[in-house]
């Protein structure tokens, strides 16, 4: 007995124009992301009112493309042009229009105020069905790689060796062209133009140190407030009789480090630690505060190369519309620091914000012993005087602030999770800060609407 195949005819046409709508299933996250951006008022939106030129395509119709695309993995705009070819959820959205990639590119760096509208859009649809927890908040920050490689970056110290062997050279050629050498260049090079590249490769260094002595400057007076702090500590400890362990901390230089990094490419990027600091990246350090259905409720992005100020501002950056319903934050230990945690928890005239911050304030190991699965008896408070350090110990130590705690490890790490390893995003497209941050708000909308839809769909599977 033969087999039996169905028959694959692709020869033939279509005898009516097919309906995209009947290729894209009535569930699809698409339909979605196209309600939720249809609700943004078109003066969120960079549009040429004039009229000149050719015809637009439509603002909405853009940040959907755009949305959907970075959700399901495809961020460079080469790529999003290719889906709307080959994807047939994407020809659907675009309507069988197919944008260009330079379009696609401009339209995504000029419309920041879209992405922060769609973000809020998103996390008020969230209270609108009852979606949201933001009463603890979980605080985090991941490494993502900037557009540009660390092989183009210079060190201060390596920079000033050669401006000097530049410097060097520069008379060499200067001692050719004077003594009309008769030994020739290579065919094509000519000594003033050898002499030309090597000094404004010499200008290119100078600006580089001075970028760095001005980071260096900035970066001490910053610290200059910690100092200030644990020395006022110290004193007082002593005032009170007690013993003062450990190395006096010492002021904040503002000469830069021989190792500090200056990036040709993209300037405001940074040498990061990655990988468990297992091997340096040239990034960004993307911020986010993700509430308790592991939905962003803040972003940011840092050109610090470790979160031990970052705290403040990343509180600061939850939005507005769910910022007053904050009243725990948690973070670990690398956000740590009596200052930061202060800034936090008081207003700016001193009084209580109503936050409380839960900070790990020293690394601990994932593997818990049989003892650590007892349950324990509630710690004593701490003595009065206690440093701030020993009062965080105890209220992460305490029952409420263990579980509280757990409660980090299940929102805003599986989000970093998601965002690099389900949505692809490891690296950004655009370059310096300004366009880095709009392109991370812009994977933050992408990763709330596709979380809100889940949600929603298992809200409804109940």
């Amino acid at each position: 007995m033969s087999a039996r195949f169905r028959i694959i005819d692709r020869d033939t046409p279509m005898l009516l124009p097919a309906d995209l709508r009947d290729w894209v299933p009535a569930h699809h996250i698409v339909h979605f992301i196209l309600d939720a951006v249809a609700q943004l008022p078109l003066a969120c939106f960079s549009v040429n009112w004039r009229g000149s030129g050719s015809e637009q395509y439509p603002p909405a119709m853009m940040l959907a493309l755009l949305i959907y695309c970075y959700a399901t993995g495809r961020s460079a705009s080469r790529q999003i042009e290719a889906a709307t070819y080959s994807d047939v959820a994407v020809r659907y959205l675009c309507a069988n229009t197919h944008p260009d990639h330079s379009v696609i590119c401009t339209f995504r760096t000029q419309n920041r105020a879209a992405f922060k509208a769609a973000f809020t859009a998103v996390l008020q649809m969230a209270r609108e069905v009852r979606l949201e927890q933001v009463g603890t908040v979980s605080v985090d920050g991941t490494k993502v790689l900037a557009n540009a490689s660390k092989h183009a970056a210079v060190s201060y110290q390596r920079a000033g060796q050669m401006i000097e062997e530049l410097e060097l050279e520069v008379e060499q050629l200067l001692e050719k062209a004077e003594a009309a050498d008769a030994t020739p260049l290579q065919d094509g090079l000519s000594v003033p133009a050898e002499i030309a590249r090597r000094q404004q490769r010499q200008e290119a260094l100078r600006a580089a140190r001075a970028v760095i002595e001005a980071r260096a400057q900035e970066a001490a007076a910053a610290e200059q407030a910690d100092y200030e702090a644990k020395q006022a500590v110290r004193a007082e400890r002593r005032a009170r009789g007690e013993t003062v362990r450990g190395l006096e901390p010492k002021p904040p230089s503002k000469e830069p480090k021989p190792t500090d990094q200056y990036n040709f490419t993209d300037p405001q990027s940074a040498i990061m630690k990655a990988g468990n600091g297992q091997h340096f990246e040239q990034a960004y350090n993307g911020q986010l505060a993700v509430d308790g259905r592991m939905l962003i409720v803040g972003e940011r992005v840092s050109v610090a190369p470790n979160d031990k100020r970052e705290l403040p501002a990343t509180v600061a950056a939850i939005d507005p519309t769910v910022r007053e319903a904050v009243a725990a934050v948690l973070t670990d230990s690398g956000f740590y620091s009596e200052a930061a945690v202060k800034q936090v928890e008081c207003d700016a005239a001193g009084e209580p914000s109503g936050i409380t911050v839960y900070a790990a304030v020293e690394k601990t190991g994932h593997h818990r012993s049989v003892a650590d699965l007892e349950k324990k008896a509630e710690p004593p408070p701490p003595p009065p005087g206690a440093s701030a350090t020993e009062v965080m110990k105890h209220r992460l130590a305490s029952a409420a602030g263990q579980a509280l705690y757990r409660l980090r490890k299940q929102t805003v790490e599986p989000v970093i999770g998601i965002i690099k390893e389900v949505m692809g995003f490891r690296r950004f497209r655009l370059r310096g800060l300004a366009k880095v941050s709009l392109e991370w708000t812009l994977v933050c909308v992408s990763y709330n609407l596709k979380r809100l839809f889940n949600l929603r769909a298992a809200m409804a599977a109940a």
